[in-house]
């Protein structure tokens, strides 16, 4: 463990203490949220996304560390674990490394090496590659082999099998694969072309003829080639220069100087890389690659989910969601500003003129009657037919109403609709009146409603579907849970899929807690908590700090200061002259400095906590309930609409980042197809990747670069 820990802390750049405290914690069943909020003086602040790194390195270290005493453990059975091999095997940093020193070893289907040996060609193969100066004639050396029983007939068959066997030794020599390998991954070509000679033009047409070098090809490419090929669009092949790769193994194998068994070596060379090696270490190279590709892609659906889930909220304000659809007309749901649904009804904006009208009368009703100042329109089928019908609507209602629109990212709607957790919330509603609600919620609240969604379904990554599935999920549940924890929860509010979120909660728990408060009524003290059955000390340790009571007469329970620290906040307060009635009543205004007059360092001993702790709780009690969402950037509501006729080259334009994948980002700018800023127009620095200027939800300026009507196409810049 102590190698682990050391290693650990040096590719993170932590101190041992730290990365040693973590594991621990880990190991002792704490939560990251958990330990990134309430447990900083052991780490040194790291955040959530540092401490999960590190747990997944953790693991994977642990499992090497197993790997290694497995192969060790089957080698020494076999009587041919040397102490030489023992530390090699020790000193292997990657698994890759670890099953290249185990493959001479493992059990192996039958092969042409297996028969050679079978037929007592070893020794011959084994005098031949030794190469010595005196070596005799490969064939006059065969010759003493010859045995019909066994079934070799010739010298030439003997020195067949000789060379089979040599040719099997290279291929499992670990130096062998590891040169090789680290030749193709630095020299190697990946290329793709046409599968047939009459292939249609298709989406992969920009990969009919296609070469990129093995260590510059693009994540999105190799994902694209990979797919290709899988669809039958495509031949992909890896290819390196057969001489140089020969050479290089030449200068492994061949001893000097020359001798009489050097050509047949060579040959064996030639024959283990053409039938053996090459094949082998190609898939290796394809395997790295999409794995490579496969983290990237991953890592950046998670980057771009979590501004997605941390969208600001419009909280307080009756919301109208609109379902657009043609057949099935247009579904409409209003909510008030809780989310609970006051109305629902369906309208045909699409069918014609008459019903148009229809449609706007219908949908003034319920804005008069409800009090409706939001609209919410989904950006699936129809939305454009259906912003334009808005539009106008909001023209006849004049400026005085208030009610503005939004275009909200419906991807996962359907998939909540019909889902079984959809059919409990809502037993009565049609799947498509559901959706409309769930609509109107995710401009409400887009963090509570998208938890209830496969975060693969949410749609803001790519190539999602060609993902591993567990690391995928393991890794965007893993963002879902930083979210909500950031965030924090109203207990008495919060639906099971929300609560299910919570550090140290699970979904049966968070039943029960909706359960416990649908029988005794809301909870009026985060104590209470410890009521709900099966909800734990250790359970409550881990998820008290992010639940919040509003409606506790501590105010402490309305806050992100965990009940361990209660203690300490009132020391607090008392040091710098604050009551809890100057924290209900927002009066904390210069605590910051009181606290600094009195001594950061004597204040944090004063009250039995760390400075981070205490820094927290200040912060806590200066904002009881704050929103970390609230200071990000409100998203942009519109009261009128553009078509993408209106657009010329060069005009400029507000638009939200709705999606950031590795050529570019697609930028919402209120017409009804997503404009494209490419990454060589997102900044006039180099930049390696859209994320390091762009996140998902981020309101941006840009300028129309080109429009292509036909194609529904919008090219954008934000270089002006």
């Amino acid at each position: 463990m102590s190698n682990i820990v050391e290693r650990l802390a040096a590719e993170l750049g932590k101190k041992e203490e730290h990365v040693q405290n973590i594991v621990t914690l880990l190991d002792e069943g704490n939560t990251v949220p958990f330990i990134a909020r309430y447990r900083k003086e052991m780490h040194g602040a790291m955040d959530d996304q540092t401490i999960r790194l590190l747990a997944e390195r953790l693991q994977y270290l642990r499992n090497l560390e197993a790997r290694k005493e497995e192969v060790k453990t089957a080698i020494d059975g076999q009587g041919k674990l040397t102490e030489e091999l023992a530390l090699a095997i020790e000193n292997a940093e990657t698994l890759a490394a670890v099953e290249d020193l185990y493959r001479p070893y493992k059990q192996k289907r039958r092969t042409r090496a297996t028969a050679a040996r079978e037929k007592g060609l070893e020794p011959l193969a084994a005098l031949l590659f030794a190469q010595d100066p005196g070596c005799p004639d490969p064939l006059v050396a065969a010759a003493d082999f010859i045995d019909p029983e066994k079934g070799v007939n010739s010298a030439e068959e003997a020195l067949q099998g000789a060379n089979d066997i040599v040719a099997e030794d290279l291929s499992d020599d670990p130096a062998v694969r590891g040169r090789m390998r680290e030749f193709w991954l630095a020299r190697g070509d990946v290329r793709s072309f046409a599968a047939k000679k009459d292939t249609a033009d298709s989406v992969y047409r920009n990969y009919y003829n296609f070469t990129a070098a093995v260590g510059k090809i693009a994540g999105h490419q190799v994902l694209a080639v990979d797919r290709g090929e899988r669809e039958g669009f495509l031949k992909v092949s890896v290819e390196v220069e057969r001489e140089n790769a020969l050479a290089l193994i030449e200068r492994l194998a061949l001893k000097r100087p020359a001798c009489a068994a050097t050509p047949f070596v060579k040959a064996a060379i030639a024959d283990s890389y053409d039938r053996l090696i090459a094949p082998s270490v190609e898939r290796e190279v394809r395997a790295i690659l999409t794995e490579k590709a496969c983290e990237g892609a991953i890592g950046q659906f998670a980057l771009n989910l979590r501004p997605l889930l941390m969208q600001p909220p419009v909280k307080g304000f009756v919301t109208m969601g609109l379902d657009p659809g043609y057949r099935m007309g247009c579904k409409v749901a209003v909510v008030d500003g809780t989310g609970k649904v006051l109305s629902t009804d369906v309208v045909y904006p699409t069918y014609g003129e008459r019903q148009k009208r229809e449609c706007i009368e219908k949908l003034k009703g319920h804005i008069r009657k409800y009090g409706v100042k939001h609209i919410a329109i989904g950006n699936g089928t129809a939305s454009r037919e259906t912003e334009a019908m808005t539009v106008e609507l909001l023209r006849e209602l004049g400026k005085d109403a208030g009610v503005s629109y939004i275009i909200v990212n419906e991807a996962g709607a359907s998939v909540y609709s019909a889902s079984p957790l959809a059919a409990k919330e809502f037993p009565d509603f049609d799947v498509n009146l559901r959706s409309a609600v769930s609509i109107a919620r995710r401009l409400q609240d887009p963090l509570a409603e998208l938890v209830k969604i496969d975060p693969k379904s949410i749609g803001v990554g790519q190539y999602q579907h060609d993902m591993p599935e567990k690391r995928l999920s393991e890794t965007l549940n893993g963002v879902v849970e930083d979210c909500v924890n950031a965030v924090g929860v109203d207990v008495n509010t919060a639906s099971a899929p929300l609560l299910a979120r919570v550090s140290g909660l699970n979904a049966g728990v968070a039943a029960n807690v909706v359960s416990y408060r649908e029988e005794n009524g809301a909870f009026t003290s985060r104590k209470q908590l410890l009521k709900v059955p099966k909800l734990g000390a250790k359970a409550f340790e881990q998820c008290a700090g992010f639940l919040r009571v509003p409606e506790s007469a501590d105010v402490l329970d309305h806050t992100g200061v965990h009940p361990e620290s209660y203690k300490a906040a009132e020391t607090l307060l008392a040091l710098c002259g604050y009551t809890m009635e100057d924290v209900k009543a927002g009066n904390l205004g210069h605590l910051m400095e009181r606290l600094h007059a009195v001594g950061e360092e004597k204040a944090a001993i004063a009250c039995g906590v760390g400075l981070p702790t205490l820094f927290d709780v200040a912060k806590e009690l200066k904002n009881p309930g704050r929103d970390p969402r609230d200071e990000l950037p409100a998203p942009v509501l519109r009261t009128d609409v553009l078509g993408i006729k209106d657009l010329k080259p060069g005009m400029e334009l507000r638009g939200t980042v709705r999606n950031v994948i590795d050529f570019g980002a697609f930028v919402d700018i209120g017409v009804h197809q997503d404009g494209l800023v490419h990454i060589s127009e997102i900044s006039y620095r180099f930049i390696r990747h859209p994320s390091e200027v762009l996140s998902v939800g981020d309101v941006v300026t840009v300028w129309v670069k080109a429009v292509d009507e036909q194609k529904n196409r919008i090219s954008l810049t934000m270089k002006h």
